[in-house]
């Protein structure tokens, strides 16, 4: 069952396709603590594409994002593409992993402060979501919800 009208699908694949306005040509790192206690690195994840999705718990969109970016996950972690959640809120990180469980998520969640800009781009607003290629460069840029379909459909025709 789609949840998304077409007419909203259709206007999120125009914006991802204007993403790569703010696109950067050189690759790009950052580091950040994870749930699972670990330290992750974006270039952790060089050679396959990478979703980075910053969103709240008290974000609406943002929860209604999370099923999507868990599909996609599950549908490429082992092949060509991941999802890494920065959660960026000042929340106690009990209360964070208990939210992340009850939603099922079991992609790399990583914790931040609240900024409006990170070493990706410029955050606007939540969820925004970077796309980031193989090589570790910064491809598109979306504020607002991504789904599943829009994700697989960016990177098919990018690759074209």
């Amino acid at each position: 069952m789609n949840l998304i009208p077409w007419q909203l699908r259709s206007f999120s694949l125009v914006l991802l396709a204007i993403w790569c306005v703010n696109a950067a040509a050189e690759p790009v790192d950052f580091e950040l603590p994870g749930l699972d206690g670990e330290t992750h690195r974006l270039s952790d994840y060089r050679g396959k594409w990478v979703l980075v999705n910053y969103w709240a718990t008290w974000c609406p969109p943002c929860r209604e994002e999370l099923p999507e970016l868990e599909v996609f996950y599950n549908n490429h972690k082992d092949e060509d593409a991941v999802v890494i959640g920065v959660a960026m809120e000042n929340i106690d990180e009990d209360r964070l992993r208990k939210f992340v469980e009850k939603q099922f998520l079991s992609f790399p969640i990583l914790m931040s402060k609240p900024v409006a800009r990170s070493e990706l781009g410029a955050i606007p607003g939540l969820p925004t979501s970077f796309l980031i290629n193989p090589k570790g460069e910064v491809t598109a840029r979306q504020v607002g919800p991504v789904t599943a379909e829009d994700l697989e459909e960016f990177i098919k025709n990018y690759q074209e």
